[in-house]
Formats: C-alpha cells, structure tokens, sequence
C-alpha cells in the first residue's frame, strides 16, 4: 500500500465543510483528490454521478455493502445510505495522492477508527444551530421539513465533535480556510 494519508472533513449539513474542501482539492502542492462517495439518495439538479457522488439505488448498495466493497457505510437518513469505496482510496494512494473525504460525522469517526494515525479528522461547525438552520434554507434545495431533520440531526451530530482531532469553527469564511490549511499542511507535513 502507499504512503497517502487522509484528511478527513466532517461536520453538520449547512457547516461549511464542502466549501472548505474545495479550497483545498485547489491548493496543488497538497497533492489533494477527493474521494467521491456512494449514496442512495437522489441526484440534485446540479450533480454528476461519479464526479460529486456514485449513486446508486438501495438495494445495490446494501449488495456491494455485504460484499465488502465498502470503508465504511451507513443509514444516515432512513432508507439514504452513504459509504466510501475501497476502490476510491486505493485509486488515489495509487497515484501518489492524499485522500479528502467530505462525509458526515458518524462516517468520519468509522473512517478515522479504520485508517488511524494515517488519517487526520477535522469536525466543522457553524457558530451556532441557528445560524446553521439560516444557511439551510439559504440553499434553496430542500423542504421545510428536510431542514428541520438536518437540524435536528445536526444538534444530535454536535455531540461528537470532541471525537474529531481538530475542530473549526466556520464564522468567518477566510478564517475558517486559513486554519483548514495550517492544520493539513502540519499533518502531511508530520513523517
């Protein structure tokens, strides 16, 4: 196996978490590729299978799952699988790359458990639930009562931010990419 190591973002809908993760995969001599994971739930207008997710519906999900395929999975929302692909990490180790993962949190902390001191977890969090229920509905992309399950999840998920090895608090945007860079480059930088 290669020498890549893992960055792993996790955090609350609504944190951030994905605009800090693009900031990164931006900086080259990261050497950053993301890792796209598998999901069940449907494709947003503006997504492309393979690229921001490989979708795939339930029941070859759950196959693939008890075959093995999978790092790590689970029912983040009834009936909505998410997990990452043995088959992505290695392909990106494979060409001398350093694996970012954008996942939620409990998917964070199995992945952190499975690849350990080769990964690095990072929790994002908004300042506060209300301004995180403020960015939802900003997003224009879900219903009333799909927010108010993100919320509730996320108030659930905040619980396990003493889990994460660092934690970043998404206020002020430059602020947040500012630390989200100082804390990779120290762990890639670390033998």
């Amino acid at each position: 196996m290669s020498q890549g190591k893992a960055i792993i973002f996790s955090a609350p809908s609504g944190a951030g978490k994905t605009t800090l993760v693009r900031h990164l995969m931006g900086i080259e001599d990261l050497r950053l590729s993301f890792s796209v994971s598998a999901t069940t739930r449907a494709m947003r207008d503006y997504e492309i299978d393979g690229k921001d997710y490989y979708f795939i519906n339930p029941e070859d999900f759950l196959k693939r799952a008890k075959n093995g395929d999978f790092v790590e999975w689970e029912e983040v929302y009834t009936n909505q699988y998410y997990g990452t692909l043995y088959s992505e990490v290695e392909r990106i180790w494979n060409n001398g790359g350093h694996v970012i993962f954008d996942l939620d949190v409990i998917g964070g902390l199995n992945l952190k458990k499975i690849l350990g001191d080769r990964a690095l977890s990072i929790f994002v969090k908004a300042p506060s639930v209300a301004v995180l229920e403020e960015r939802l509905r900003k997003r224009s992309t879900e219903s009333p009562e799909k927010i108010q399950q993100r919320v509730a999840k996320a108030q659930q998920e905040m619980a396990y931010e003493p889990r994460f090895d660092r934690v970043i608090v998404n206020e002020e945007l430059e602020k947040a990419l500012r630390e989200a860079e100082n804390c990779v480059r120290q762990f890639l930088a670390e033998a």
